[in-house]
């Protein structure tokens, strides 16, 4: 299984209509693949693109999308990598195989049997609550401002965060921004809203702040009651037999 760490990224480049003992080249890659134990992998259809041949092949025209690219990406450890390469060097005669070296920073599964579940507990606390405003249309460094404040947050093991967006709303710009048709919809109100303790909340608003070029952040503090399952009690083991 894959482990956090360093690793490798193999990146595959092939025709979608290349064959391979009668059937998709892409397809024979990935039983390969997946009989080999790789922790997973994917498969990605092009829109558009062009090889070694220079041939534009695009889905626009029917005689030239039986060609387009497909992109085939799996992410291991280096050992297991070292030990596939040979065999997907000889599968693919017409195509591109991409190395690089690459580091999991996470690796999650989880358990598709979920373990039975005990009585309701009760927890309760004190905490601080942050409410982040903004507009849809925010960006940062290409991406919805939004995705990347809570993309953001989960890197900082943050507990948790909803994204709320508006139908109605006004800032201080005095512009109202309603939901329908019409232009002023693609920048309705955007309201992020994080619950943890004080000392991470802290952290988060500096990092928060530097990514902020308009809107408001609001902190108050809160008394958090949380319904969880318990785990059900084992039986005490009999010591003396």
């Amino acid at each position: 299984m894959l482990q956090k760490g360093t690793a490798k990224k193999v990146t595959i480049f092939v025709n979608e209509d290349t064959q391979r003992h009668f059937g998709a080249l892409y397809e024979s890659i990935l039983t390969f693949l997946l009989h080999k134990g790789v922790s997973g992998a994917t498969a990605t259809r092009a829109m558009a693109g062009f090889g070694a041949h220079h041939v534009m092949h695009t889905g626009k025209i029917e005689v030239l999308s039986e060609h387009l690219p497909v992109r085939v990406e799996f992410i291991e450890s280096p050992e297991k990598v070292d030990e596939l390469l040979p065999t997907l060097y000889d599968m693919v005669t017409d195509g591109i195989i991409e190395v690089q070296d690459t580091q999991v920073v996470k690796v999650a599964n989880k358990e598709r049997r979920d373990a039975p579940k005990g009585p309701h507990a009760e927890m309760r606390g004190t905490a601080r609550l942050m409410r982040i405003y903004m507009g849809e249309s925010d960006e940062w460094e290409g991406e919805p401002l939004f995705e990347a404040i809570v993309k953001r947050l989960r890197l900082m093991d943050i507990a948790g965060a909803t994204v709320y967006r508006g139908i109605l709303g006004y800032g201080v710009k005095g512009h109202t921004h309603k939901s329908g048709r019409l232009p002023f919809s693609r920048d309705l109100p955007i309201m992020i809203s994080v619950v943890d303790s004080a000392e991470k909340l802290g952290q988060a608003l500096n990092e928060i702040e530097s990514m902020m070029v308009d809107g408001i952040i609001v902190l108050s503090d809160v008394d958090v009651i949380r319904l969880v399952h318990s785990r059900p009690a084992t039986e005490p083991s009999n010591a003396n037999g």
